[in-house]
């Protein structure tokens, strides 16, 4: 995208989400929802497909310019992120890096203009951060595939269109070979979702189980067709690479935000006739935020030049969600602690945002399994035996 028009797409989106979404916080997380108007808002203004290239209808940002994106979409409730945020990352990316032509002519445009939601159906009871022991298999059977398992914690399921299910082709293949990746539109016999989980927080952004049951999908459905067959795990791994990034990004619009939420009340709260913001203790927690959010910012845009130009797709998106999933975290905790016991009462901003940084640590591979990747690239050979 041009530069120019990059810009007044991140003036647009800045814009809607302080004065449409952000006095909306309260509600979304009372209610467990984004009301239907912010979503044809997001739908209108090109949110579902800003990574989808423009043939497919969608806005076509490289690496550096969705992270710009993603600062801003992160000022606000992870819920408003969550609404698009599989169809431009993971899912929508299952066709981008795995998909047949066909595949992509048929499902893109639709995910880039909002009209179909995708989910991205990977995660197990006992297969999260690593799908070596995924167990959901999927058998040849005359001119299709019928699949059995489960999946856990799938983001959007509940809306779901269509689900990129992971699925075992070769039982016997060792480890992470021998999976598939399969379209399974909603409405498929064998296909269901079972209650919306209750989390400690996102609430607004939406997961459940996914069960299937003798579900039966054409040939077509394979994604990649015949070479697509048992390189799931290589398109997974590609798309969890790139969703790492993003999630960076996310953090660090969140730690702006609640540097904001912290700088404002030190202002303004008073402690024996004048303002906290006076205590060089508070000051200490306020330099140690805006530090760990600065620093956050110059590794993800860093990380995205290298993901973009190619020299460094694996690593590089790794350290920018371990490092600031991390600090999110750390910042947040700082903002309680600044706003004191008003920090820890419902309705207050940065109550919510603690709860909702927690999951950012979680998802799209743990720290733990972010330093098993960082450490690896490093050490090489030497690494693994």
């Amino acid at each position: 995208m041009d530069p120019a028009d990059l810009t007044d797409v991140l003036d647009s989106v800045r814009d809607f989400i302080r004065t449409e979404v952000v006095p909306e916080e309260e509600r979304i997380d009372a209610e467990d929802a984004v009301p239907e108007r912010i979503v044809a808002q997001c739908k209108e203004m090109g949110l579902y497909g800003f990574t989808i290239p423009e043939q497919y209808g969608g806005l076509g940002l490289t690496a550096s310019q969705e992270v710009r994106l993603a600062f801003e979409l992160g000022w606000t409730t992870p819920a408003l992120r969550s609404l698009f945020g599989t169809n431009n990352g993971i899912a929508g990316h299952v066709l981008l890096e795995g998909g047949t032509e066909e595949q992509k002519k048929q499902w893109l445009p639709r995910l880039a203009s909002g009209e179909v939601t995708a989910s991205f159906g990977l995660t197990e009871a006992d297969a999260g951060s690593d799908p070596s022991s995924l167990t959901t298999r999927a058998v040849r059977d005359g001119d299709g595939w019928v699949l059995n398992g489960s999946k856990r914690y799938i983001t959007n399921s509940p809306v779901a269109d269509v689900i990129m299910v992971f699925a075992r082709t070769a039982p016997d293949a060792p480890g992470n070979r021998g999976i598939s990746t399969f379209l399974v539109p909603k409405g498929t016999p064998g296909l269901s979702v079972g209650p919306k989980d209750h989390k400690m927080g996102q609430f607004g952004a939406w997961t459940a189980d996914v069960y299937l049951d003798d579900v039966r999908v054409p040939f077509e459905n394979v994604v990649g067709g015949e070479e697509g067959i048992d390189k799931g795990f290589l398109v997974a791994a590609k798309c969890l690479a790139h969703g790492r990034l993003h999630i960076g990004a996310v953090c660090v619009g969140m730690a702006d935000r609640l540097v904001h939420e912290t700088v404002e009340f030190a202002r303004t709260r008073e402690q024996g006739g004048k303002p906290i913001a006076r205590f060089q203790l508070v000051q200490g927690l306020v330099a140690d935020s805006v530090t760990d959010a600065r620093a956050g910012r110059g590794l993800v845009l860093d990380a995205a030049r290298s993901f973009d130009d190619g020299t460094d797709m694996v690593s590089g998106p790794a350290a920018a969600k371990y490092f600031c999933s991390e600090m999110v975290g750390r910042v947040a905790d700082r903002a309680v602690q600044v706003h004191g016991g008003a920090g820890y009462m419902r309705g207050v901003a940065v109550e919510r945002f603690y709860r909702d940084a927690r999951l950012f640590r979680i998802y799209e591979g743990t720290s733990q399994i972010q330093q098993v990747i960082i450490a690896r690239d490093a050490l090489g050979r030497a690494a693994r035996g």
